[in-house]
């Protein structure tokens, strides 16, 4: 932490926390002016209410007077600080009044403790704490500039020595007195300022997570445009290149030709997958409206597993197993069934033929559970932690070629998250992976 002991803060943060700690500043005034009002006035009722035998009010005649002045004080401190709370958060600038009005309420608490321990006795050095309670307070409740400090520190010094002149305290035990009010107010000179160095420091690293964190939402977006923009705009030019090998299908080729053409469909596949990636992951940035309408989960997942087996051609077996039916959930049709084909996808990516892709749903809770289990490649203990992280490395060529854009699970995780759910892993090496999806319960 830096100190500011003997300096102020300086360069361009000076300015804007000024006007941050002015409001706290008056903030504080506000509250304490409360306190001191609440504190006189149940001074107050104990003198109304007991004997003076017991209270000895008799003996203080000047307690009657100043609790008065207390009380009329704090309410005006308090109507004050109001006001001047709303005239800057309205402007959201400091003023020298707002300051200026700080500095006395200051000034006043420390006079109040001051004169109460003279009230007790004209020898305040053995009757000190409401002085230095005083002191406490205000060092640690204000903010005060390095010159404001000096300056409040001498203007105590003389309101102490006015009061032990008027206290008519002889040569000795003033020099006694004044020697215990210098201690006390360095103690308050330190105090104040390291309150100052530790506030300060505490706004500055704020004010610069809040910047870096702008910066952050800036560049994300400007992420999430380039990767729309681009993957756009190289739909075209693929589509083309599909088309085109598409009509050189018509004329007569021969068999080297045949499989130049089946690349370049393969490629512009693959290509398009990319492109698709890209997109979602620049809409789940940016996109603001997520509709979802209540889903029988069974349905959607025997459709997608449906899909999956004409696709696959019976080279592998995907079966649905279910515990709860029928299974209501929030879902948005379209991202979900991005989740089941990505995860399934993924499951005969890393699985040999003929093996069996299971999909379990299953009810835990008030939650539904999917979880997707394959007995193929397993994935490493070190790639766990980070195959939901964009662009990772955890990105693998699947078993018969298939490239990876290393967007897929972190896209299957943001849309999930969306749903309120959360998405777990088990895989042993070897053995297989179960992706698990977690979403809330929808009641009949």
């Amino acid at each position: 932490m830096d100190k500011y002991l003997f300096k102020d803060l300086t360069g361009k943060h000076k300015n804007a926390y000024r006007d941050y700690y002015t409001r706290e500043n008056l903030s504080s005034v506000r509250v304490g002016a409360i306190i001191f009002l609440v504190l006189n006035v149940v001074i107050r009722a104990l003198y109304l209410i007991f004997p003076l035998s017991l209270t000895k009010a008799e003996n203080f005649p000047e307690f009657d007077i100043t609790n008065w002045v207390f009380m009329g004080s704090a309410l005006f401190f308090y109507i004050i600080s109001n006001f001047l709370i709303d005239e800057i958060n309205k402007n959201k600038k400091a003023t020298a009044i707002m300051s200026l009005f700080v500095f006395t309420f200051a000034l006043y608490i420390i006079l109040c403790g001051m004169f109460s321990s003279f009230i007790a006795t004209s020898n305040p050095r053995n009757a000190l704490v409401l002085y230095l309670i005083s002191l406490t307070v205000i060092g640690v409740l204000c903010v005060f500039e390095y010159y404001e400090t000096i300056i409040l520190i001498i203007a105590v010094e003389l309101m102490f020595t006015s009061l032990l002149i008027h206290a008519h305290t002889d040569p000795t035990e003033m020099i006694y007195n004044q020697m215990v009010s210098i201690i006390l107010l360095g103690g308050f000179y330190w105090i104040s300022r390291y309150f100052f160095s530790y506030k300060a420091n505490y706004w500055m690293q704020v004010n610069e997570i809040r910047e870096k964190n702008l910066e952050i939402a800036k560049a994300s977006d400007f992420k999430s445009q380039l990767l729309g923009t681009v993957a756009h705009d190289l739909r075209n030019p693929i589509a083309a290149v599909e088309t085109l090998a598409m009509m050189m299908e018509m004329e007569e080729i021969n068999a080297d030709t045949q499989d130049t053409l089946n690349l370049m469909k393969a490629s512009c596949i693959r290509a398009r997958t990319i492109i698709d990636d890209l997109l979602e992951s620049a809409r789940n940035d940016n996109s603001g409206e997520f509709v979802t309408i209540k889903t029988e989960l069974n349905a959607l997942v025997q459709q997608n597993i449906d899909v999956w087996k004409l696709q696959n051609e019976a080279k592998n077996t995907i079966e649905l197993i279910t515990s709860i039916n029928p299974a209501y959930a929030q879902i948005n049709h379209e991202k979900f069934t991005r989740v089941l084909d990505n995860l399934i996808g993924n499951a005969l990516k890393f699985s040999k033929e003929k093996s069996k892709i299971e999909v379990f749903i299953s009810k835990r809770n008030q939650n539904i559970i999917i979880e997707i289990k394959d007995r193929g490649l397993g994935i490493p203990k070190d790639m766990l932690t980070i195959i939901f992280t964009p662009f990772s490395k955890a990105g693998r060529t699947g078993l018969k070629g298939e490239q990876s854009t290393g967007l897929g699970l972190s896209i299957v995780k943001q849309i999930i998250e969306k749903h309120n759910g959360k998405i777990e892993v088990e895989s042993e090496v070897g053995k297989g992976s179960t992706f698990r999806v977690v979403l809330p319960e929808v009641r009949d």
